[in-house]
């Protein structure tokens, strides 16, 4: 059974806080350095002293960027610029932008969604995780006991029982906090506490799956914090705020995530060729193709088989993968069906792997690879010879990332981007409130 429960969520003080969006950011793993210190700068209360604050020369165990985002909450939770809600509640959360001309609004909510091990099969995964991310995130929840980012998950609702409930409980209701954020996003939440809308939102979940889209991370954190935390006497830490899209929202929209290879030893065009002819048809294209109409020509042809673009600096080449069968021979043999079927695992395994030498290794190390979901900066950085070649996909499909969890496996690293990414600092989890 997957269990989903209301919580007691955190949130500033408009008396103090008046203008929001100044105190918010994107999830802390998109986060560069320079953008650190533009939201340090935003805002004294920014969100970005509890999520990521910055690490000095001087720092030591008893004082670091995770004592001293404990030592921030703690004030701010005690001069009020942050305040918890009375009553447990889910939080409605609808997220507006414009997605290739058109506006486009997501919507789902924001609830506590208990941690377990993956084999139980309520909470399934779809990518591989690294130890150093989660290392950073459990220090961070041993110093906080709160999570300042939500995960982002799907469920299966196709009469959309969940949405049309929650949008009739704020139908003609003003939200309770709204921001413009500096992507030109609108983020509208509502509180929900109205505890029959709860109690059938959370009967409803009991029987669905929760497939993990965004935040492994932070969820295996939780489920190594929440064990510790069972160790020591303490079972209602195993919880993790989660946002849950419906899979069939209609403004669920995932992007490819391109490839630059690069940095490759005694890389031979010609030869390189010779052998990917042994699998996919090329085809040269025009010298002067426009970027956005050559992507539309990729969709096209995705529909119904394997196809990438190749650009090598002088050409982009169309490529077609010519036999399935043969291709899913090559593959490893311990990965699933679905994952076969996968794009980027055709990709990754049969091109940069077998061809190139740019294997699981090279891949988790990043120095031959470099990943963008904008096909520009693909083509910029192969024609300024920082790569020597460019590979644009299609994006992964929904059913394609379900059909994977489902079979209890794991998407290759980098197949997905979920657009846009939740907004961290609206809402926070603090799992010593009750």
């Amino acid at each position: 059974m997957t269990t989903i429960i209301p919580f007691k969520g955190l949130r500033y003080n408009t008396d103090k806080i008046q203008d929001l969006a100044s105190v918010v950011t994107p999830p802390y793993d998109i986060i560069d350095d320079a953008a650190q210190a533009r939201y340090y700068a935003n805002n004294p209360g920014n969100i970005i002293r509890l999520e990521l604050g910055l690490t000095f020369p001087h720092d030591t165990p008893s004082n670091n960027r995770y004592t001293r985002a404990q030592q921030y909450l703690e004030k701010w939770m005690e001069d009020k610029t942050l305040l918890h809600d009375i009553n447990p509640s889910l939080y409605l959360y609808q997220q507006e932008f414009e997605y290739r001309g058109e506006k486009i609004l997501r919507n789902g909510f924001v609830a506590g969604v208990k941690v377990e091990p993956y084999d139980r099969g309520n909470v399934l995964p779809h990518e591989e995780t690294l130890s150093k991310p989660k290392a950073d995130r459990l220090q961070l929840m041993h110093a906080t006991k709160s999570n300042f980012s939500s995960i982002f998950a799907l469920y299966s609702d196709e009469q959309k029982f969940i949405d049309n409930l929650l949008l009739s409980e704020v139908y003609n209701r003003k939200p309770d906090m709204e921001i413009t954020d500096e992507a030109n996003e609108v983020h509208r939440v509502w509180v929900i506490d109205n505890k029959q809308v709860i109690d059938k939102i959370t009967e409803f979940m009991a029987s669905k799956t929760i497939y993990i889209a965004d935040g492994h991370h932070r969820y295996e954190t939780a489920l190594a914090y929440a064990k510790e935390m069972a160790e020591q006497g303490f079972d209602d830490y195993d919880y993790i705020m989660t946002t849950l899209v419906n899979l069939y929202d209609e403004g669920l929209v995932v992007l490819p995530t391109h490839r630059v290879a690069g940095h490759i030893d005694n890389f031979n065009f010609e030869i390189f060729t010779e052998q990917l002819s042994q699998l996919f048809t090329l085809d040269k294209l025009p010298e002067e193709i426009d970027l956005a109409v050559l992507m539309n020509e990729l969709a096209m042809r995705g529909s119904d088989q394997h196809v990438f673009v190749m650009y090598n600096g002088d050409n982009f080449f169309l490529l077609t993968l010519k036999d399935e069968e043969k291709a899913f021979s090559l593959l490893p043999e311990q990965n699933s069906p679905a994952w076969k079927k996968l794009d980027v695992a055709i990709l990754d395994n049969l091109i940069l792997d077998q061809l190139l030498g740019i294997g699981e290794v090279e891949r988790r190390s990043q120095e031959n690879l470099a990943y963008s979901r904008s096909a520009d900066w693909v083509k910029n950085k192969v024609d300024n010879k920082q790569y020597q070649l460019g590979f644009l996909l299609n994006a992964t499909r929904v059913e394609e990332i379900v059909d994977v969890a489902e079979a209890r496996d794991k998407m290759p690293q980098k197949s997905t981007y979920f657009y846009p990414k939740l907004i961290t600092g609206l809402i926070i989890n603090n799992l010593s409130i009750k």
